[in-house]
């Protein structure tokens, strides 16, 4: 199945950014609802509710647009996906957001955009010269101008909670690489859900014996806020709009995007914590837009998928 991965217009261009834009707003809300929720609930419990109620959503909704079932010899490629970008990933994102501070994590995710590349390379799935290159590393440099880096915590009580965001960033970033080459072959909708019903049901075993927690516990309401955010946004939707976002760009493109997660971040605590922005927000979000642009323009370029 052949599906379109080229934009072919002004107003497709920005409907994909606007899309990248979204996602990355939503992620950066979850550093703050996930950390809350975290305080409540076993990450292990959260993760079992975000597979749980996404995993079915997702394989309704691929079927009612897509109505595609993949192939027997697609299983393993959609199994590793999940592994990657579901289990790995949302097992140590979680258990890691526990084990050290958000603005640690919020420091480390910027390494997504250079782990895809690097990636993109060594793998053969996407071209990656000195123009995109320079949009990744302006990017990234403008994440870390916006944050406080002397806050970054190396503490004992931090390490491990660092090392299993960065193996998390890693992961992720396979994550995204490794989709381009089977979208060639199925619809975007078809390879999150698939990806998610293998990495699910992983995660789903794992956090069995942490599910009867949540209902016996008596929580605040805005426990349940933030795990619906967090079901519902982070998870079924990015998810969905990521993939989709891949199919119709590059890998680099979509992780570079990344870099504006500590932007959307300091949004938030401008409008819920009354905090104030000053120059290094400013210049932080001059240099990810200019890496944005320069990356985008790059990827517009055809990039080089194997089959």
């Amino acid at each position: 199945m052949k599906n379109r991965t080229d934009i072919s217009s002004t107003k497709d261009l920005l409907q994909l950014h606007a899309v990248l834009l979204f996602i990355q707003i939503v992620f950066g809300g979850f550093h703050v609802f996930g950390k809350y929720v975290l305080y409540y609930l076993h990450p292990l419990t959260l993760a079992g509710i975000r597979v749980l109620v996404a995993t079915p959503l997702l394989l309704l909704i691929a079927w009612r647009i897509d109505r595609v079932i993949p192939s027997v010899r697609d299983f393993p490629y959609l199994a590793l996906l999940g592994g990657l970008g579901v289990f790995v990933n949302q097992l140590l994102f979680v258990i890691g957001l526990e084990y050290t501070t958000a603005i640690n994590a919020a420091i480390l995710m910027p390494s997504i955009p250079v782990f895809a590349v690097a990636l993109a390379v060594l793998g053969g799935v996407e071209k990656i010269g000195p123009m995109k290159l320079l949009g990744v590393f302006l990017a990234v440099a403008g994440a870390l101008v916006m944050l406080n880096l002397a806050q970054f915590s190396l503490s004992e009580d931090t390490i491990f909670g660092n090392v299993l965001i960065l193996i998390n960033c890693i992961s992720y970033a396979a994550f995204l690489v490794l989709q381009k080459p089977l979208l060639k072959r199925l619809p975007p909708l078809t390879v999150i859900a698939w990806a998610f019903l293998f990495g699910g049901t992983a995660v789903f075993l794992v956090s069995i014996p942490y599910l009867p927690v949540l209902k016996s516990a008596t929580l605040p309401g805005a426990v349940y806020l933030g795990i619906l955010y967090i079901v519902l946004l982070p998870t079924t939707i990015n998810y969905a709009l990521n993939t989709w976002a891949i199919n119709r760009s590059s890998p680099s493109l979509v992780a570079t995007y990344i870099t504006l997660q500590p932007l959307a971040g300091g949004i938030l605590a401008v409008i819920f914590l009354k905090e104030s922005a000053g120059w290094k927000e400013v210049w932080g979000f001059l240099l990810i837009v200019a890496g944005l642009i320069t990356v985008s323009r790059a990827s517009r370029n055809k990039t080089k998928i194997p089959l």
